[in-house]
């Protein structure tokens, strides 16, 4: 996809994907790559800098003999994620009434 990734998109996405079902790292970067081309390298500090802010949580489960990091959205995880899926939703029919109307207003 040809639209650039910022960091609201990316807490956004991130969120979405975790607010569902806890997912790990490798999981979350390949359902982003569905709409960027953003780099795996890119997606780790995301995660880390939500952890932080107190939107994630972390733990490790073993995995075929590896460890796998899983992330969990917390409480206040889940407000942001209700905060940033608002906007995105009127940010969304702003551009799409701009697309099909050429930004004309009926008068």
């Amino acid at each position: 996809m040809i639209f650039p990734m910022n960091t609201p998109m990316f807490d956004l996405l991130v969120l979405s994907i975790t607010e569902k079902e806890d997912a790990y790292g490798y999981q979350i970067s390949q359902i982003i790559k569905r709409v960027s081309n953003t780099k795996d390298s890119t997606l780790y500090p995301v995660l880390r800098r939500l952890q932080e802010q107190g939107f994630l949580t972390a733990y490790d489960q073993s995995f075929q003999g590896r460890n796998r990091r899983y992330y969990r959205i917390t409480e206040t995880g889940r407000r942001q994620y209700q905060l940033l899926s608002e906007e995105w939703n009127a940010y969304r029919t702003a551009v799409d009434q701009i697309v099909k109307t050429g930004g004309m207003q009926d008068e």
